[in-house]
This record gives C-alpha cells, structure tokens and sequence, in this order.
C-alpha cells in the first residue's frame, strides 16, 4: 500500500513551446504532481518523508528553466528530477496544463499527464 503527497496548483511563467512566440513572450504553467510513499513509520521526522516545499521549488525550477518545445518533455523532466531528488518516492504522478496553448478554438485546458516509476 502506497500513500500520496499531492502539490496541486503550482504555476509559473515559462518559455515552452513549439512557436517563437511562446518561446519569446513566455506563459504561465500549471503543473500538479502525486508523489507514491510509505509513510507509515515516520515518527514525526521531516528526514523520513518528502520535503513538499523542496518538491515544489524543483517544479518550479523545471518551469522556469531551460525551454523545451513539449509539455510532455517538461513533465517528463519533472518526473525524472523528482524520482531522482527523492529515493522515497516509489511513483510520481505528473500533471502539466498549458491553459493558453496557442491554438484557435475555444478550450479551458490543454494538459498532459504521465506517470513514472522507480
């Protein structure tokens, strides 16, 4: 039996995308993510768990850092940085929304969804 620690929600400004434009004026990502842990002995001990507010700031770096063309590969380095930064997360679940994906009909969301395991 796995338990879960969620970060949901958590946007930044990046300069992902296929178009110059996205690459030049940059737009906001959202990216939720589930983290598969035991947690079942932890005793109160920060070191025997994941530290979400550390999780967090490296989405965000992932975001805000060196441009990739598709949301599936920043997803896919969000997993891989998180599944190598944290040997206690067996699974991560990640989740990137690219609300104001260039694209011509009316959508609330565009986003891609992967999971990766250990």
């Amino acid at each position: 039996m796995s338990d879960l620690i969620k970060i949901t929600g958590l946007s930044a400004k990046g300069f992902h995308g296929v178009l110059d434009s996205e690459k030049r004026r940059g737009q906001k990502f959202i990216v939720d993510i589930e983290m598969s842990v035991s947690i079942g002995n932890l005793k109160d001990d920060l070191n025997k768990t994941v530290n979400y507010a550390q999780a967090a700031q490296l989405i965000q770096d992932q975001i805000t850092g060196k441009p990739v063309e598709l949301i599936e590969t920043l997803a896919e380095n969000i997993a891989k940085t998180l599944l190598k930064e944290f040997k206690k997360v067996k699974e991560v679940k990640v989740i990137v929304h690219k609300p104001k994906a260039p694209i011509s009909l009316k959508f609330t969301d565009i986003s891609v969804e992967i999971t990766r395991k250990r």
